[in-house]
């Protein structure tokens, strides 16, 4: 198929590129623009592994094609930290141990975000059903649960 002109808003930056309209937006992001910490998992949607935000909604960026993101604001585990400052949610993940391997950690914060955007507040049961998307094998969802909790009560 005949590639396509598609401008995309990834981290807050206008990114005009040639997309193959059956691309998916992992591809678009990982192999394209080099955003590492958008991961490839399961290719099938059942890990979340792969969860981006777009108009600060999760998705899984492997089921969604890249074409139907276009002109959206996108955002990626690269876009939360401010310069060298990082953002609570990713304070609160390296103070509380919520990151061991760390392959699952930008889909659980990029979803804790969209969590706390919509609900700043939670509940442990909710946090622990807002993350139920994505799957995680190292940390036993203990120490993400309290980092989540804890970025929600301001770092306390």
């Amino acid at each position: 198929m005949k590639s396509m002109p598609a401008t995309f808003y990834v981290n807050g930056v206008r990114r005009d590129l040639l997309v193959d309209p059956n691309a998916l937006l992992f591809e678009i992001l990982s192999d394209d623009l080099g955003h590492s910490g958008v991961h490839r998992n399961c290719d099938r949607g059942d890990c979340g592994i792969c969860t981006v935000l777009v108009d600060g909604e999760p998705v899984l960026s492997c089921l969604m094609l890249a074409v139907e993101a276009r002109e959206r604001q996108i955002t990626t585990i690269e876009g939360l930290a401010k310069g060298a400052e990082l953002h609570p949610l990713q304070k609160e993940f390296v103070e509380k141990g919520a990151v061991q391997c760390g392959y699952c950690t930008p889909a659980m914060i990029l979803t804790a975000k969209a969590l706390l955007d919509h609900n700043p507040r939670p509940t442990k049961e909710e946090v622990k059903n807002g993350l139920s998307g994505t799957l995680c094998r190292c940390t036993g969802y203990v120490k993400i649960v309290e980092a989540v909790l804890a970025a929600a009560e301001g770092g306390k």
